[in-house]
């Protein structure tokens, strides 16, 4: 038997961080699901292939590998894309392709996949909705728009990624119209996960709040 946790929520509401942060202290298996999303993105790019391109998609994703250790580093097709695919063109480019429903099933399989058998955390946009309906414990993470611009540019410095903030607001704002209004897997909160909104919260009274509901469901 496997503990799963799912924690939903839109761009740049912490969702990683918060992630890690409480695997570390709880001792689970943190999946960031948003980074084979951005694999595939990324390999799209490389490869040159347009979204209306099914067939070449396909073939891609049948051949793709998307594989992450435990220091949180990430590969694709062998290759360490860690903060290669926290870049620009690919935070452009990773909502549409995540509409295309060849991606979805194939990265669901992977997902799923690497859950296995485990006591985990994943983040993403469609755990408790889609990936894993069923599991233990489900987070609906927000906060402002605003807030999160200020949160990923702030993230991005740190990268050495130049952004204005202006420009992550505008692309925050039209990927959450976007990723709550596609046809295909939408964000929206389950129904029965817990709201939290970290807008005014420090990272530590959110991984606080977030490790005692969990703590809470593992005692029952």
């Amino acid at each position: 038997m496997s503990f799963v946790v799912a924690i939903d929520g839109p761009a740049g509401s912490g969702k990683g961080t918060i992630t890690k942060n409480v695997g570390e202290k709880l001792g689970l298996v943190y999946i960031d699901t948003g980074a084979t999303f951005r694999c595939v993105a990324l390999n799209m790019l490389q490869e040159k292939i347009d979204i209306n391109e099914e067939e070449k998609i396909k073939k891609m994703l049948d051949n793709i590998n998307i594989e992450m250790n435990e220091n949180g580093q990430i590969f694709l097709n062998n290759e360490e894309v860690t903060n290669r695919i926290r870049q620009n063109d690919v935070n452009d480019f990773v909502s549409p392709i995540s509409t295309i429903k060849i991606v979805r099933d194939k990265l669901l399989e992977i997902q799923r996949k690497i859950a296995q058998g485990k006591n985990v955390i994943m983040e993403g946009r469609d755990i408790g909705t889609v990936v894993f309906p069923n599991a233990d414990v489900k987070i609906y993470l927000d906060a402002s728009a605003e807030e999160r611009a200020r949160r990923r540019v702030k993230q991005n410095q740190e990268k050495g990624i130049p952004t204005s903030y202006e420009e992550v607001l505008k692309n925050i704002i039209d990927r959450d119209n976007r990723d709550s209004n596609r046809e295909v897997a939408p964000l929206k909160k389950a129904e029965d996960a817990i709201y939290v909104d970290s807008t005014n919260m420090t990272i530590e009274e959110v991984t606080n709040k977030i490790t005692e509901i969990i703590e809470n469901s593992m005692s029952k």
